[in-house]
């Protein structure tokens, strides 16, 4: 999957990893880019359509998908992370909302045109799907559900010819990410390192040093294996996401 001559869709593109995203699809040579905030948005590059969404209003998404002629490239990055304790269900609903139900609905208002165009989804989840941050719970319980989703998309959608990535980023220098104390990847560097990994066919793709230090474990470990175990048997199986 090369950029070059793509249409990309990009969800939370007005800030950090999201804004870095529309650069870099940019500058690799997208012939259109699609960037999906909640505010109004302006750029100078006439390949940018900038578009009003809210991923958790199904009107929103089906006025994106309307406006979209083809996509190749899917980019998932909208998010919530916010500090909580788990003393009320409140928090985990906030993000689940955001970065589990909104992830699920984008990707299937767009799949018709993914599967039209054999296309690519990236789902920008955290390391913290991988073990929870005790600070940010309800977060990391989200991505972790992300993560499940992620992993079921690209099983179901294999047979359709979607290819399903998702980016596991350690600390970054984002406003999200503001209050963590702890050395941070620029969002240029890790947007660099997801499309890379995307053009290099990656499955996970961990885009900055610390999260590059789990690569080869996670890669070939044994949760990784039982994944594509059990990603044969929906190979096998009359199902459709």
């Amino acid at each position: 999957m090369n950029l070059a001559d793509r249409s990309v869709f990009v969800t939370g593109a007005n800030r950090g990893i999201g804004k870095a995203l529309v650069e870099e699809a940019l500058r690799r040579g997208a012939k259109r880019v699609y960037a999906g905030t909640r505010q109004s948005l302006t750029h100078a590059d006439r390949r940018v359509t900038p578009v009003t969404l809210d991923v958790t209003s199904s009107a929103q998404i089906r006025g994106a998908v309307a406006g979209v002629e083809s996509l190749d490239v899917l980019v998932n990055n909208a998010g919530l992370a916010a500090f909580d304790d788990l003393s009320g269900r409140a928090a985990i609903e906030r993000h689940l909302a955001v970065n589990l139900f909104g992830t699920h609905a984008v990707t299937r208002a767009f799949l018709p045109l993914l599967t039209r165009s054999r296309g690519a989804i990236v789902n920008v989840l955290s390391v913290s799907a991988l073990a929870p941050l005790p600070i940010i719970p309800a977060y990391s319980i989200s991505k972790a559900a992300a993560f499940s989703l992620s992993q079921s998309l690209r099983a179901l959608l294999a047979r359709e010819g979607v290819k399903v990535h998702v980016v596991m980023p350690g600390p970054v220098d984002t406003d999200m990410s503001r209050g963590f104390d702890a050395p941070k990847a620029s969002p240029e560097s890790v947007a660099k390192a997801i499309f890379d990994g995307v053009e290099k066919g990656e499955e996970d793709i961990f885009p900055d040093p610390m999260s590059a230090s789990l690569a080869e474990a996670w890669r070939n470990g044994a949760l990784k294996a039982l994944e594509r175990q059990f990603a044969g048997i929906a190979a096998r199986e009359p199902v459709k996401a």
